[in-house]
């Protein structure tokens, strides 16, 4: 590196210029900048030279040195344009009249110009001016200078820390929403526990917690306990006169039951109670009931450690698969028993002797079921809940179990059906069932269809124009063997639905489509 560009004999008032750190050279010669004359033939000073001052570019080229008898000061340089005519080229030139004369151009000042305007893009080689005050980078400066302005598209320049911050609020405040609203979903229902969108508004459970093949019934019962309840209801005006079961629907505090087990207590306005699996006691109202289905839903509003059930489907159940039953046989809470899948849409009456009107396409199971099992969920080995423990068979031919034990047949709702009767209840409080308008004979073991004995006046069955006396023997290609089969494979369906009779009526058969109507209950 030549004295020149970095004398250590510098005037005192000037900075000392910083090297290019993006430049190879350090001198910065380029964008049309004339190149620093680093030839060894240059003359290059030894001794300052007084009163000398630099112009504001370096002409393109020198015309040979002429020998001056003693040192010239320079008239002051424009800061607009190029320097005055007679102004000296070539500042560093000797002022021995015997030196040879330089070849070559004038080497650049070692001091970069100065300029006190505001940076721009500079110009092109062919547009650049002389250096000068606003003319953007000076044409003699050794290396780039950083640009003090924000950028020309009108962007700012983002700290690296902002977008971590932007994304922790966004999260905090997600968090925050979400909280708030859970909190308020928790709260979407009226007093009586009704949600408008049924089950679509509440957060059931759908995902089975455990394996299908796990084969593991201490698996089913750790799963599902904390979700099985004990309820203790008033009959007959006594408290607690009354106990069967249930499962948690939902995160919201809803309770499904049998509607024998909570009947009385509603119609008197009774106490009930939920007790759940860590002995806790709550106290439950009604919401809405079904005596055709022989389902209730209750509602609680303690709903901290109560856990939903996983809802599971029937439909996929073959005979011979193993289930599990909870519930409080006799009063004793968190009782559990296996067994298989006995038979599957076995059409059964439920409930008491005053209401011989429930019917149910039941799946039957030979899992130990006793009174007080009522309302318990019937499981998978997937800890899916398949069915609500209804009745049993006795041996006096009472379905109710109350007068005996059980005898290895029991019968449970199917969860299709649960499912459809609770989405009722919580949208409006009551559950429909569909009928034909038409009363058939229930009785006398009949084998060979469903004897119609009545058909009412402006109801689906006599628009399809079903008579007395006509005995149904299929429903949509399905035999029926009996009224209550009949009863049975309509309440199946729901109202509005369209679905076809095969009738046989004066020993000729045929076809007829009824469109269902519905009623409450």
């Amino acid at each position: 590196m030549s004295d020149q560009e970095h004398p250590d004999h510098r005037l005192p008032a000037q900075p000392d210029p910083q090297p290019d750190p993006l430049s190879d050279t350090g001198h910065g010669a380029g964008n049309g900048d004339a190149d620093v004359n680093t030839d060894g033939d240059a003359g290059e000073p030894t001794q300052p030279i007084p009163g000398w001052t630099p112009p504001t570019q370096a002409p393109a080229a020198a015309p040979e040195a002429t020998p001056v008898p003693g040192p010239q000061v320079p008239p002051p340089a424009s800061p607009f344009g190029p320097p005055p005519a007679g102004a000296p080229t070539d500042p560093t030139a000797s002022t021995d009249p015997t030196a040879p004369p330089r070849q070559g151009p004038a080497p650049l000042s070692p001091i970069p110009q100065q300029s006190w305007g505001p940076g721009g893009t500079a110009p092109s080689s062919s547009e650049r001016p002389f250096g000068g005050f606003f003319t953007g980078e000076p044409a003699t400066a050794p290396m780039p200078v950083q640009p003090t302005v924000q950028p020309t598209d009108g962007r700012r320049r983002v700290s690296r820390w902002t977008w971590p911050a932007v994304a922790f609020l966004a999260l905090v405040v997600g968090l925050l929403g979400g909280f708030l609203g859970a909190l308020g979903f928790d709260r979407l229902g009226d007093d009586n526990g009704r949600f408008e969108g049924g089950l679509d508004a509440v957060q059931t459970r759908d995902s089975a917690p455990l394996d299908a093949d796990n084969g593991s019934v201490p698996a089913v019962a750790q799963a599902l306990l904390p979700s099985t309840v004990q309820i203790i209801a008033a009959f007959g005006g006594e408290d607690g006169g009354a106990t069967g079961s249930g499962f948690v629907l939902d995160r919201q505090g809803h309770i499904v039951t049998n509607n024998h087990v909570v009947a009385s207590a509603a119609e008197d306005d009774g106490t009930i109670r939920v007790v759940d699996s860590e002995g806790t006691r709550h106290d439950a109202t009604v919401v809405g009931r079904s005596p055709v289905y022989d389902l209730a839903i209750l509602q609680v509003d303690e709903v901290e450690g109560l856990v939903p059930a996983a809802l599971g489907a029937s439909s996929v159940l073959n005979v011979g698969d193993p289930v599990v039953a909870f519930g409080s046989p006799l009063g004793l809470s968190q009782t559990v028993t296996s067994g298989i899948v006995s038979a599957l849409n076995r059409p059964v009456t439920t409930g008491d002797s005053d209401n011989e009107s429930s019917y149910i396409n039941a799946v039957q199971t030979d899992a130990a079921i006793n009174p007080g099992n009522s309302g318990g969920p019937l499981v998978n080995l997937a800890g899916e809940v398949v069915g609500v423990n209804s009745a049993i068979a006795t041996t006096g031919g009472s379905l109710t179990g109350e007068s005996s034990g059980n005898i290895g047949v029991g019968f449970a709702i199917p969860i299709e059906q649960v499912r459809t009767t609770a989405d009722q209840i919580l949208a409006t409080g009551e559950a429909r069932y569909p009928v034909i308008g038409a009363q058939v004979r229930t009785g006398g073991g009949d084998s060979e269809g469903a004897l119609i004995t009545q058909v009412n006046d402006g109801t689906p069955a006599q628009d399809a124009g079903l008579l007395e006396d006509d005995v149904v023997i299929r429903v949509d290609g399905a035999p029926v063997t009996d009224g209550i089969a009949l009863i049975v494979a309509i309440r199946t369906h729901q109202p509005g639905d369209t679905i076809e009779f095969t009738v046989r009526r004066d020993g000729e058969e045929r076809t007829v489509e009824v469109t269902l109507d519905g009623e409450v209950g």
